[in-house]
C-alpha cells in the first residue's frame, strides 16, 4: 500500500496530464503490466497489460479462472473498473503566445476547465507538457523554473478589492509577464526549442499547461493535512493505480480507467465520452474467445467505482453544505450522491461501496449538494452511460477545489487506495 509520501511523488511528478500519464505507466511497468499500443493487433493479451492514448490510461489484470486466447466460459467474465481522471483546470499556451506592452513580455494564455482564478495570482510558475515536432515525435517537457507570474494589481490602484473581492476579466487581467522589453513574434518558440535542444524550426505545435512550482507539502502542527496543485483529480488516479498494482488476480477482470478531458466536459477521444475504455473491454472479452453477446453480457455484470474529488465541509462557511451530509476531512472516502443523476450512485452501487470499504477497514462518509447550490458532475454518469454499467461515485473531501494548490487530509488518499483495492478485488 502506498503512502503520502509516494503520493507527493507523483503529484510532483505530474505537472500537466500527460505526466499524470506517464507516471501511472511507470507505476505499471514496476509492477510487471505489459505495455500494449491501441494500433496493433491484441490477438492475445498479456494476464496484466496497459494501454496509453494520449494523456488517458486503461490497465488491466485478467480474470484468474481463465487463461488468453482460450474459449470462456459459460459466465461470461465481468469488469471491475475503477475510474478518475487525468486533467485539472489550469491556464494554457496559446499558439501564438508572444504578446505584451509598455515594456512587459507577456504570454498569451487560455482558461482551461473551471479554474479558480485568484489562486494563480503571483505564483512563481513553470510550464509542463507536449510538444510535437515537425517529424511526428512528441517530446514530453517539464520546466520547474520560475518561467512566469500573474502580478496582482496594488490595493492602492484597487481599494475596494478587499470588500468587493478580485474582479478578473479572463482575457484582460489574466496574461502573465515572462520577461522585460519589446515582444517579438516567435520568441517563445524559439526559447522552447532552447530547452528542447533542437531548431526553432523543428517545433511544430504544443500542449502546455502553467503550473505552481511549490511542491507537495504536508502542513499542519499535527501534520494531518496535503497541500498540493491537481488533487483534483491525480490523486485519484494515483490512488487506482496503487490499488490495481498491488491486486492479485480474481474471478473477474480487474480494470482501472484514467481519463483525460473531464474538466472540459469529457467529450474526445481520450475523454470518458469517448471509446477508449469501451475498445478496451471489448478486445480483452475477444481475445479470452467470447463473443460479442457473451461482451454485453459481461457488461451488463460488471460495475464501476469513479474517483473524483469531493467537497469537504469549509470551517469558514458551513452553511454552504447540506446538514447531514457534510464530508469531513480524514474521515473516509464520501460517497456522492445526487437524484437528479449528476453523479451515477445508485442504491444498490451505494450498497457495494459501502462492503468494499468494510472489507478493507475503511470510513466512509455521505456528500450530498444543498438544494440550492447545484453540484457538479464527473466521469461516472459518462462512463454508465456510455457503457450501461453500474457505477458509484465517490471522492476524498477537499477544500480550495480548482485553485492552483488545493487541501485535504493525510489519511483519506490511504482510505481510497484500500477502497480501491477492494472494489477490484471483492465479490
Amino acid at each position: 500500500m502506498g503512502t503520502i509520501d509516494d503520493l507527493s511523488s507523483y503529484l510532483d511528478a505530474s505537472r500537466s496530464p500527460w505526466h499524470a500519464a506517464g507516471s501511472t505507466a511507470a507505476a505499471l511497468l514496476e509492477a510487471g503490466f505489459q505495455p500494449l499500443t491501441a494500433g496493433d493487433d491484441w490477438g492475445e493479451v498479456p494476464d496484466a497489460g496497459f494501454v496509453v492514448s494520449g494523456a488517458s490510461v486503461v490497465a488491466f489484470r485478467l480474470a484468474g479462472d481463465a487463461t488468453a486466447g482460450t474459449p470462456q466460459a459459460s459466465r461470461p467474465t465481468p469488469f471491475r473498473i475503477v475510474g478518475a481522471h487525468t486533467d485539472s483546470p489550469c491556464l494554457r499556451i496559446k499558439p501564438r503566445p508572444d504578446t505584451g506592452q509598455l515594456g512587459w513580455k507577456q504570454l498569451a494564455v487560455e482558461v482551461y476547465g473551471g479554474v479558480l482564478l485568484n489562486s494563480w495570482l503571483d505564483r512563481d510558475l513553470g510550464i509542463a507538457g507536449r510538444v510535437v515536432l515537425q517529424d511526428g515525435s512528441i517530446a514530453g517537457i517539464t520546466i520547474d523554473d520560475a518561467v512566469c507570474r500573474i502580478p496582482q494589481l496594488a490595493i492602492h490602484l484597487d481599494r475596494d478589492v478587499n470588500e468587493k473581492g478580485v474582479q478578473l476579466d479572463k482575457q484582460q487581467h489574466l496574461t502573465p509577464v515572462w520577461g522585460t522589453g519589446a515582444p517579438r513574434q516567435g520568441e517563445f518558440r524559439e526559447w522552447l526549442a532552447h530547452q528542447l535542444e533542437v531548431d526553432a524550426t523543428d517545433v511544430g505545435w504544443w500542449e502546455l499547461c502553467l503550473f505552481d512550482r511549490t511542491p507537495a507539502a504536508v502542513l499542519g502542527a499535527d501534520n494531518s493535512l496535503l497541500a498540493s496543485g491537481r488533487l483534483d483529480n491525480q490523486l485519484s488516479c494515483w490512488a487506482a493505480t496503487d490499488a490495481i498494482a498491488g491486486t492479485t488476480a480474481a474471478d473477474h477482470h480487474q480494470v482501472i480507467a484514467l481519463f483525460d478531458h473531464e474538466e472540459v466536459g469529457s467529450e474526445s477521444t481520450t475523454g470518458a465520452a469517448g471509446p477508449l475504455l469501451e475498445h478496451v473491454l471489448e478486445r480483452i472479452s475477444l481475445a479470452r474467445g467470447g463473443t460479442r453477446s457473451a461482451h454485453l453480457a459481461a457488461l451488463a455484470s460488471s460495475s464501476c467505482l469513479s474517483a473524483d474529488n469531493a467537497h469537504a465541509v469549509h470551517p469558514n462557511y458551513a452553511e454552504r453544505h447540506e446538514p447531514g451530509h457534510r464530508p469531513i476531512v480524514n474521515q473516509g472516502p464520501a460517497l456522492k450522491v445526487n437524484a437528479n443523476q449528476r453523479y451515477a450512485t445508485s442504491a444498490t452501487s451505494a450498497q457495494s461501496f459501502q462492503r468494499a470499504c468494510e472489507r478493507a477497514g475503511v470510513p466512509w462518509q455521505v456528500f450530498v449538494s444543498r438544494n440550492n447550490m447545484p453540484c457538479g458532475s464527473t466521469i461516472g454518469p459518462i462512463t454508465a452511460t456510455r457503457l450501461g454499467i453500474e457505477t458509484v461515485d465517490v471522492g476524498v473531501p477537499q477544500l480550495s477545489m480548482h485553485s492552483a494548490r488545493e487541501l485535504c487530509g493525510v489519511e483519506d488518499p490511504i482510505h481510497l487506495a484500500a477502497a480501491a483495492a477492494s472494489w477490484l478485488t471483492g465479490p
